[in-house]
């Protein structure tokens, strides 16, 4: 039996798309933007569009980047993982940082 991606998400990922679903369908409302409005700009059919609305771990990262650009929404991607805000990354770069430093011996010629 084949495995995919909604069968394998941890609930914490699944949920995190549902809210960012109804994020976007919550923007697109109060921009008074209808689905057919959004199916035209951002270039998919309306049942692709409306699995972004529901969070659906199956459409393309493309595609919500699309979404999220026709919005306004268009640097949120970006910082999304930023290395300057990654904390953790940001401590593993400190902990192997060498104990103590010393000069580097010059050889003669």
């Amino acid at each position: 039996m084949r495995t995919t991606v909604s069968d394998t998400l941890p609930p914490r990922v699944r949920r995190s798309l549902e809210k960012l679903g109804s994020d976007l369908r919550d923007a697109r409302r109060k921009r008074t933007l209808t689905v057919q409005m959004m199916v035209e700009r951002v270039g998919v059919s309306k049942a692709t569009y409306l699995k972004v609305e529901k969070g659906d771990p199956s459409v393309s990262m493309g595609v919500y980047a699309m979404v999220l650009f026709t919005l306004g929404f268009s640097g949120a991607l970006a910082d999304m993982a930023d290395s300057r805000e990654d904390s953790t990354g940001l401590l593993l770069d400190s902990s192997r940082l060498p104990k103590r430093v010393r000069p580097t011996k010059v050889k003669p010629q």
